[in-house]
């Protein structure tokens, strides 16, 4: 009895998920050593696994916002839970960008490359100054509102899917007759079910997304890539690991729980946000988990989409880190003022690129462009390494939006310490 045990426990984890991920990573990166034109030739399989969530995310979204908001049922909470969420989405975004500032000043990772802003192709950046342009205040302003109510669906912006089901759940809170609003919530929460049942089927190809994803990486920039700017990038990881565990730590340990076992908890959707190098592939398990944990589906339906497109904590690290890396392998001195103007432009523009895809790269040329002093060609000089540190800014912001979920529920005194305690591991005591 006890032998089938064992072989039930052990089938049991060879059939588990983060496993089949975790494999496929290093399966991926293998290829992509051994075999790089193998490894770019399997691109396909990560950018299908990618775009088969992004299918799902608008529809879950809406749903879970209106569910949410029809569920509170008070127009007064859900206003102070946005106000609260926006506030503290500042102060992270704060910490975050002038972590970076003050890391890339102490460690000067770019000093000592003497470039020559001339000698730079800009000509490879192109296409993201271009892109940078929807990112101006003004762009993201038009960019709030849709064309149509139903094209806020198929447009892919996280912040018109937002604005429309906010729109949409006070509308049904509001509606004369006790009737109508019951029996619509009802349909929304059945089409919630449904929903979430067919992430959970999509999720099972996240193994063959990841290997895709992986083994492109590696067969497209090699190990010689990530060598080749090896301390931005082994400065920006651990910048990014000084800001969870340290910044978002201690927002945990005040808030009661430990960030490290919310990573634990969080670990299959940590692996594949890794293996795709895109947090948006975990944004429906994260908001699944999210309510597992204790916090209400109406605070998780207004905290998690907002946070995606105001909470990006690894993004913002990175801008500033950048920035600076640039300016200092240009030789370019930035004196004290000119580098709080880059981190207020960096503060403002982050917003701004929200929705965007690759809203990393494209933000700093955003920002680059609207601080002179440093030159936007030097983008060139990062662009090879760029995709490595796409992984951590992904991690780091989704570790972000997890911590601000839970912190925002306990603000309310909505969440469930029980429920929480359970889902970490944790004794209550």
């Amino acid at each position: 009895m006890a032998g089938a045990a064992n072989h039930g426990r052990i089938g049991a984890a060879l059939t588990s998920l983060p496993l089949q991920v975790l494999v496929a990573i290093i399966a991926g990166v293998a290829i992509g050593l051994i075999d790089p034109p193998l490894g770019e030739a399997l691109r396909p399989l990560g950018d299908l696994f990618v775009k088969l969530v992004r299918m799902v995310i608008a529809p879950v979204i809406f749903v879970s916002i209106v569910t949410g908001i029809a569920g509170m049922r008070d127009l007064g909470a859900l206003g102070r839970v946005a106000a609260r969420a926006l506030g503290y989405f500042a102060v992270m975004s704060g910490f975050a960008l002038v972590l970076g500032l003050v890391v890339a000043n102490v460690v000067r990772p770019g000093a000592g490359l003497a470039v020559a802003p001339g000698a730079l192709d800009g000509a490879k950046i192109a296409d993201y100054v271009a892109k940078a342009h929807d990112t101006t205040l003004n762009g993201f302003v038009l960019a709030l509102v849709p064309d149509t109510l139903l094209s806020s669906q198929t447009e892919g912006n996280i912040l018109q899917v937002l604005i429309v089901a906010v729109l949409f759940g006070i509308a049904l809170v509001t509606v004369p007759g006790e009737g109508t609003a019951q029996r619509m919530l009802g349909v929304f929460e059945d089409l919630g079910a449904v929903l979430f049942r067919l992430v959970a089927i999509l999720m099972r190809a996240a193994p063959f997304g990841a290997f895709g994803a992986m083994a492109f990486t590696v067969g497209k920039f090699g190990a010689a890539a990530l060598a080749h700017l090896a301390l931005l990038v082994l400065t920006f990881y651990a910048t990014s690991l000084i800001f969870v565990v340290g910044v978002l730590g201690a927002v945990g340990w005040l808030s009661g729980f430990s960030v490290l076992r919310l990573g634990r908890y969080l670990g299959q959707e940590l692996l594949l946000v890794l293996g795709t190098s895109s947090s948006e592939s975990a944004l429906p398990g994260l908001m699944q988990k999210m309510e597992a944990a204790g916090v209400p589906r109406g605070i998780v339906g207004v905290v998690v989409p907002t946070g995606y497109s105001f909470n990006l904590d690894g993004t913002n690290i990175y801008m500033t880190l950048a920035a600076l890396f640039i300016a200092q392998a240009c030789k370019v001195d930035l004196t004290l003022g000119q580098q709080l103007l880059l981190l207020g432009v960096a503060m403002i523009s982050s917003k701004g690129a929200a929705g965007v895809t690759g809203a990393g790269f494209i933000t700093l040329a955003a920002t680059l462009a609207i601080v002179p002093s440093i030159p936007i060609a030097g983008m060139a000089l990062i662009l090879g390494v760029d995709r490595f540190m796409s992984e951590c800014r992904s991690l780091t912001n989704f570790m972000g939006n997890a911590v601000a979920t839970l912190v925002i529920a306990r603000w309310e005194g909505t969440l469930d310490r029980t429920r929480l305690d359970a889902a970490l591991g944790r004794t209550p005591g």
